[in-house]
């Protein structure tokens, strides 16, 4: 017997806040575009779980290699080189990038060490969540406790509430 499965909290059980973005974002007629190296694709499956988020998703990039980061949302090669990929500064430019590649009013991106090793000499659990928004990009460090699969979690979370606190922030 096959039972359906029903996600009421979307895939990070951050369904509620999802719904809240997707909500917002189409009341006030703004897109957003994700970049994503650890969740990839996480926060972007996570708005799509809520209905009608077509309205205000444009789409994603999914940048796990330095390589995409550099080549397609136009991060620093020596930024990359000098500082890695778990940086303030790096998830500021994947954030831009993600505006400008997929013509959104809004970028989110993150990047950081999700484990079971450090990453680029960060710790395990560091996270840089960015949010691109109409004249102002914001940063925010986080450093988040679990295994992988909570530390990806909460750094989804992270982002949807960064969203939200962004268009909150520009009314």
């Amino acid at each position: 017997m096959t039972v359906p499965l029903k996600a009421t909290e979307g895939r990070s059980g951050a369904g509620a806040t999802a719904r809240a973005v997707v909500e917002a974002f189409i009341a006030r007629g703004v897109t957003v575009a994700t970049a994503e190296s650890l969740t990839a694709g996480l926060v972007a499956a996570t708005l799509a779980d809520v209905p009608g988020a077509s309205g205000m998703l444009r789409g994603g990039v999914v940048s796990y290699a330095s390589g995409v980061k550099a080549d397609v949302l136009g991060v620093s090669r020596e930024l990359l080189a000098k500082a890695g990929s778990v940086d303030p500064e790096v998830a500021r430019q994947m954030a831009d990038g993600a505006r400008r590649v997929c013509g959104a009013d809004y970028g989110v991106a993150t990047t950081g060490a999700a484990g079971p090793e450090p990453h680029d000499g960060k710790p395990v659990g560091t996270v840089f969540v960015a949010v691109s928004g109409p004249g102002r990009t914001t940063v925010r460090e986080h450093v988040l406790v679990g295994d992988r699969p909570a530390i990806r979690a909460a750094a989804t979370r992270a982002a949807l509430e960064g969203l939200l606190g962004a268009l909150q922030a520009a009314t």
